[in-house]
């Protein structure tokens, strides 16, 4: 049952969007009553002015942890024996279970008497990770806390009996870890009157149901669950456990005037959580990514960064292929990968919401345990260049990336240069001074500049790290830099397409893994383009890769790439899964010019996806001598 103060919020709520509606029909309003600047928004318009004091300590965290935990997990990603496809914490769906049989099999049954809330923080904290978002209630309506709006929850189902994100509350506050809530508030698989339940209560399959004639009769009814279970529950959250975030997605199943209601029912109860952008679907007109939430939520699972703007985003890798615990999927990535997707992450001004699943029984996987330990030793050197940072001025460099906090930057050498020269190009500020974040001592490294917007550090000829060794580097004026990317004669220089300029209609994919490539290439006109510099006259071997376009109606075609004043050219070869050709060999002037690649033709309606260009130097041919 709903208890009485939540029960009058809901009431009153209901009145005054009535009278809202009402003052709304006496106008002509062009706007949509949820578009921001729409008369009705004025507590929106409202909200926002304090919004940059609610990302202060976000801001500065950079790194946290998401956990995806539920009775899904002791199912542990198989059903009846069969490997549930995809995230294990779609079983339900992916199966198309019974609420009754999903009860006895998944919830009856859930008791994780092994969870430890201030083992499960102190290994988080241990890892450098400063904010923790947990599933309080996931797609399938079950909640892990005690809810005072449903019995369908971890202490009335279940003989665990506990509320654990009481007792994860109580570890956060210990270890100075802020808590934040994922809750799904648009969809909700146990409910008769939400949405994405077809196979049981036959809610519409069409992911934007709500915008089609035919179902107009069901908006009335997400209203209803909206307030007979999404709205008190998201307050009960905001009540019980004073979250500092609260975590929404997949917005599109719900009409986004009913989405709106739960941002501004959370609002007029809580001012300082934070919430993201998947708390709304896209509003025409206005910044789609940020929406009406606090931030954006960007790419899941990401290997690769699209191109961000320069607002507040965060980016939400998993250790596996799954956010829920999948006992089947063996995908897990080292510590020193996740080292390297937050410097990318951070350096291009974003947060890091890193996943792991814990098991049914409550204990975190020992595979997790593992990258978030190495994660946590490399933090134990080189956090500062983490938490406060943010996006670096600097071009990429063919060494790695770099991030920067006030007139420090950091930077991070994935490539050690064996001979022990590091070049820095484009930076055209004097340096104060550099040293080694794994050098306690921090003694001054010796620097010297090449030219006007290169500078040489002289560092040790081993990395004193095994995964990414850090430098950090003192700047004394104004952080200015020269954009065009440095190529290296002595490593590898990898573009990027999501580090380049996108010529034409180009669209960048999704950044998974495999996944990272401009898509949508159509026109002969459309260009990816990358300015670069050269110190010094050099020969590179040029590799492409690239897979097939996902359209069915490609069958291949030519492009041309022009570096400099040479030009290469070659096959897109159709139906291959991503792979790297060689283009052979040019010899460059040193100078300023352009990397670019065009379609020389497209046969069928899409060219291929384009990952990456790579100039691989190759050595000088030594000088002819002549017998005497």
């Amino acid at each position: 049952m709903m208890n009485p103060p939540l029960k009058h919020i809901c009431i009153t709520t209901l009145m005054t969007l009535s009278l809202m509606a009402s003052a709304a029909t006496s106008q002509e309003i062009t706007l949509k009553p949820y578009h921001p600047q729409h008369p009705d928004m004025q507590w929106w318009r409202d909200s926002m002015e304090t919004r940059d004091e609610r990302l202060q300590w976000w801001r500065e965290a950079r790194f946290g942890c998401f956990i995806h935990w539920g009775v899904y997990s002791r199912l542990a990603g198989a059903w009846k024996g069969e490997r549930a496809p995809g995230y294990s914490e779609h079983i339900m769906k992916k199966f198309e279970i019974p609420m009754a049989v999903y009860r006895k099999e998944a919830v009856e049954p859930f008791n994780p008497v092994d969870f430890d809330a201030d083992e499960w923080v102190r290994t988080i904290h241990n890892a450098g990770m400063r904010y923790l978002v947990i599933t309080a209630k996931h797609h399938d309506g079950f909640a892990m806390y005690d809810s005072d709006c449903s019995d369908y929850d971890i202490v009335d189902a279940t003989p665990f009996k506990r509320d654990p994100m009481k007792e994860l509350k109580a570890a956060c506050d210990k270890y100075g870890v802020r808590l934040g809530f994922y809750y799904s508030h648009s969809q909700d698989w146990s409910h008769p009157k939400s949405t994405h339940n077809y196979w049981e209560f036959g809610h519409p399959r069409d992911r934007w149901w709500h915008g089609k004639e035919k179902y107009k009769a069901h908006i009335a009814n997400v209203r209803e669950y909206m307030d007979e279970k999404a709205i008190p529950q998201v307050l009960e959250l905001s009540r019980k456990y004073d979250p500092d975030l609260f975590w929404f997605d997949t917005a599109f199943w719900a009409p986004a005037s009913e989405n709106v209601r739960v941002l501004k029912a959370l609002r007029e109860e809580n001012q300082t959580a934070i919430v993201n952008s998947r708390v709304i679907n896209s509003i025409p007109g206005f910044d789609e990514d940020r929406r009406l939430g606090d931030y954006a939520t960007t790419q899941d699972k990401p290997a690769e960064f699209r191109p961000q703007g320069e607002g507040d985003w965060e980016a939400i890798p998993t250790t596996n292929e799954s956010y829920g615990y999948h006992r089947m999927d063996n995908t897990h990535k080292p510590a020193s990968y996740f080292i390297g997707v937050l410097i990318k992450c951070v350096g291009r001004g974003g947060n890091l919401l890193m996943n792991v699943g814990p098991r049914g029984d409550g204990k975190i996987d020992d595979k997790d345990v593992a990258i978030l330990n190495g994660i946590g030793e490399w933090m134990s050197i080189n956090a500062e260049s983490i938490h406060g940072a943010g996006r670096s001025p600097l071009p990429l460099q063919a060494w790695g990336e770099s991030t920067r906090k006030g007139q420090v930057l950091y930077l991070h050498v994935f490539d050690w240069p064996s001979d022990g020269r590091l070049t820095v190009g484009g930076l055209t500020e004097q340096i104060d001074k550099a040293y080694l974040l794994a050098d306690k001592t921090r003694s001054p490294l010796k620097v010297e500049r090449l030219n006007e917007l290169d500078a040489v550090i002289h560092v040790p000829t081993e990395a004193p790290d095994s995964s990414v060794s850090t430098i950090a580097v003192e700047v004394a004026g104004e952080m200015s830099v020269d954009t065009d990317r440095l190529l290296s004669n002595q490593t590898s220089n990898k573009f990027h397409v999501f580090d380049a300029r996108l010529d034409g209609n180009l669209r960048c994919g999704p950044g998974h893994i495999h996944e990272d490539f401009v898509t949508d290439w159509s026109k002969s006109s459309d260009r990816v383009i990358w300015p670069v510099r050269l110190n010094e006259d050099a020969s590179f071997e040029v590799l492409l890769t690239y897979s097939a376009s996902r359209k069915k109606t490609t069958e291949g075609g030519t492009f041309v790439s022009t570096i400099g004043d040479q030009t290469l050219s070659g096959p897109a070869v159709d139906g291959v899964r991503e792979q790297t050709s060689s283009l052979g060999k040019i010899d460059l002037k040193q100078g300023t010019f352009e990397i670019s690649i065009k379609p020389d033709q497209i046969e069928g309606s899409e060219f291929m996806n384009l990952h990456s260009i790579t100039l691989r130097p190759l050595p000088s041919e030594s000088p002819k001598t002549m017998d005497l």
